[in-house]
């Protein structure tokens, strides 16, 4: 098999993977209130099917990356792929509200197997200096799917139902996961076992023990987390959502405690450690909470302030996703040119200026006002997630790829809940009170106690994005063979064993 063959296999692969899982998670937004009305479900149970799902794969993706850098991504993808398919597929035959839960909770973890290695088969595959197209295409495919998932949903469930939704990826699931197993796509990786080492006199040592107590820390401190970000914007600071936020913070504690004196951490202390690579999740995190955030407002101005139905509103938002398809291409090009500092900051800068741009709106606003704020969102999220994910793949060997796309999924997960989550609480507390009585079935205001709020909350979610801004300001300023001159790439295989050992050992 040719090397210009192999690569577009990995691609197609790597883009199918993504491009499923954002469809899953737009059409069910539109496939909920039907499955509520047909299985006779309440609305916390309806919410559950999301939160399930966003809990088990938020809290092992790093886990599911490392698995991938040890026993070969290719087989984890299509180990993911086949179970997210059939998981669809018990949702759509599904005879209760119970078992859409369940089903939802296992297509997570399939779905945290899935993901990093999309991620883990391109940095295996594509040399370093030329991933930025690559993850381009990923990211553009990622922006077409959510941009057509309500659509395409919405089309299924007018005419079929929703459990039609969850049948829809079940062929192309089932077929590229066959196609993993079957073809045969070897990689440089494979020049050496996975996650081996080899020592200075040429003999092979033993592949790394897999950290299972720093994996069980590490998903406690995010399902701790994510439920908290999750309950929070329902029921505001309560006893519950304290003890959950404090756990996350104590199992937080103890996972960097543990990964700094065990022998096989699950996230190399070169990647902890790493300034570039900690910018790089800084960007994503607050790149993603302050557009979610500024698109959970948006759609409640548009809907409840401006009384459009979902469609209209669809309509005003769908800039954002056109210039997410279009920006993602351009800025591969444009990170070559000048670099990931530059190219990121004007991203983070766009999408500032774009949150800013949509805080003066009000009742008077025009549709072109309204788009051309989330028309700068676009250019500026769909810029922002190619150049900061290449920064993370480029950064990290082949060897620790897939702890790497753990990582980056795992803040692209996490952003959007604590977006979500900042933007109910701010429109809560600068709400007027006498129109801020709220049932428990939802977050909902009137018009006019919305629309007061809703200037000073997209102020602060700015100022979030502003603050990505600086995190990018630490980036690498160019790119010499895919790894910054200032930041070589984080590797251990080429550094001797014992030299290694002792250093994970000492803490140095």
């Amino acid at each position: 098999m040719t090397a210009r063959r192999r690569q577009r296999l990995v691609l197609t692969g790597s883009i199918t993977g993504a491009v499923i899982v954002a469809l899953d998670g737009t059409v069910l937004t539109v496939a909920q209130p039907a499955l509520q009305r047909d299985l006779h479900a309440s609305f916390g149970q309806v919410q559950w099917t999301s939160t399930g799902y966003l809990i088990a794969v938020a809290s092992l993706l790093v886990f599911a990356g490392r698995l991938g850098d040890r026993y070969g991504h290719q087989q984890i993808f299509a180990l993911g792929i086949l179970g997210f398919g059939a998981a669809s597929a018990g949702i759509g035959l599904a005879p209760g509200v119970g078992w859409v839960i369940g089903l939802r909770v296992a297509q997570g973890v399939f779905g945290a197997l899935l993901q990093p290695a999309t991620l883990g088969m391109l940095r295996a595959t594509y040399p370093s200096d030329r991933l930025g197209m690559p993850l381009a295409l990923r990211t553009s495919a990622i922006g077409l799917a959510a941009a057509a998932g309500p659509v395409l949903g919405g089309a299924l469930v007018a005419h079929w139902g929703w459990r039609a939704v969850f049948f829809l990826n079940v062929v192309p699931a089932g077929l590229i996961g066959l196609l993993a197993l079957a073809v045969r796509v070897p990689t440089p990786a494979d020049r050496e076992t996975a996650g081996a080492t080899t020592t200075a006199g040429g003999t092979r040592a033993p592949a790394p023990r897999l950290d299972l107590p720093g994996a069980c820390l590490l998903a406690l401190a995010l399902v701790c987390l994510v439920h908290t970000l999750v309950t929070l914007p329902e029921t505001g600071w309560t006893t519950a959502t304290t003890l959950g936020g404090a756990a996350a913070a104590l199992a937080c504690g103890a996972f960097i405690r543990h990964e700094r004196r065990t022998a096989s951490p699950l996230v190399p202390l070169s990647v902890l450690r790493s300034t570039t690579v900690a910018s790089a999740l800084a960007v994503l995190l607050s790149a993603s909470a302050a557009l979610f955030g500024a698109l959970f407002v948006s759609t409640y101005f548009l809907q409840d302030v401006l009384a459009m139905d979902p469609l209209q509103c669809g309509l005003r938002v769908l800039p954002l996703a056109v210039m997410m398809v279009l920006s993602a291409p351009a800025s591969a090009v444009l990170q070559r040119r000048y670099g990931p500092r530059r190219t990121t900051v004007a991203a983070m800068t766009l999408l500032t200026l774009g949150i800013l741009a949509l805080s003066q709106l009000d009742r008077t606003s025009t549709a072109p006002a309204i788009s051309g704020g989330f028309l700068l969102l676009g250019a500026g999220f769909g810029t922002v997630m190619v150049t900061a994910t290449a920064v993370i793949v480029r950064q990290v060997s082949a060897d620790h790829a897939g702890v790497a796309g753990g990582l980056q999924q795992t803040a692209m997960n996490i952003g959007p809940a604590l977006g979500v989550a900042t933007a109910t609480m701010l429109v809560t507390l600068t709400a007027p009170t006498a129109a801020g009585n709220r049932p428990t079935g939802g977050p909902h205001w009137t018009g006019e106690a919305f629309l007061s709020a809703m200037g000073p909350t997209l102020l602060t979610l700015a100022v979030v994005a502003a603050t990505g801004a600086l995190a990018a300001a630490k980036l690498p300023r160019r790119t010499a063979g895919g790894d910054s001159p200032q930041s070589p790439a984080i590797t251990g295989r080429d550094r001797d064993p014992a030299a290694a050992t002792k250093a994970v050992t000492s803490g140095d």
